[in-house]
């Protein structure tokens, strides 16, 4: 097993294939997650997801990898959540009745159909950076255009965690999450062509450095 492996976990409902393209493609070792034991050797996890929010809870809870994924986040390791990856990381969600992991404080909420905006928000949407994070460098003069596909968005209690947003009518819907080692996106960059390419190289640079920091 390499030392730079990536776990994707696989629950049963993520992207996995797109996912895990875009990273071979950037010469990453994948390692796919469906058990507890599977966390070993990996130097930094991938919580992917498309569907609803209590299905993908059940499914993680019935593959008993809540308690390592919060283990993995307890000892500061290197987690990226995807799409519903985002929305699974907060402590509750409209769409559903069961608890999230609670890795960000907040809450999922049901997009207002208010704001003159479609429901799904569907489509390619520059980034508005709040604040410095891993996934874009010191390169990065000008916003990327990201690729959305979402009824719901992760509304965080502490806006520090927020790192970048998309406007939504007079909305500022949250795009990116990130705390210490931990960041999630609403965004897929699997799908998000050479925009969404240069962000996944930018995190995997980030890791392989930490994990160099580590050893």
């Amino acid at each position: 097993m390499s030392v730079n492996t990536i776990g994707l976990i696989d629950y049963g409902m993520g992207n996995l294939h797109s996912v895990k393209q875009s990273l071979i493609r950037l010469n990453a070792t994948i390692k796919i997650v469906t058990s507890p034991n599977h966390f070993d050797d990996c130097v930094a996890l991938i919580l992917p997801g498309v569907g609803a929010f209590d299905p993908a809870m059940e499914n993680l809870k019935e593959k008993k990898l809540i308690p390592k994924i919060h283990q993995w986040v307890k000892e500061e390791r290197p987690l990226l959540g995807i799409c519903l990856g985002l929305q699974l990381m907060m402590e509750s969600s409209e769409e559903g009745k069961l608890n999230g992991l609670g890795i960000f404080q907040g809450r999922v909420k049901k997009l207002p159909g208010n704001q003159g905006e479609k429901i799904p928000h569907m489509g390619w949407q520059k980034l508005n950076n709040e604040k410095k994070y891993p996934l874009i460098s010191n390169n990065d003069a000008k916003p990327d255009w990201f690729y959305f596909v979402h009824s719901y968005w992760a509304s965080p209690t502490n806006l520090n965690d927020l790192a970048a947003s998309v406007n939504f009518g007079n909305l500022k819907l949250t795009a990116l999450l990130w705390k210490k080692n931990i960041g999630a996106c609403q965004f897929h960059p699997e799908k998000s062509g050479a925009s969404g390419q240069k962000m996944l190289s930018n995190w995997l640079a980030w890791v392989y450095s930490k994990e160099i920091e580590r050893s």
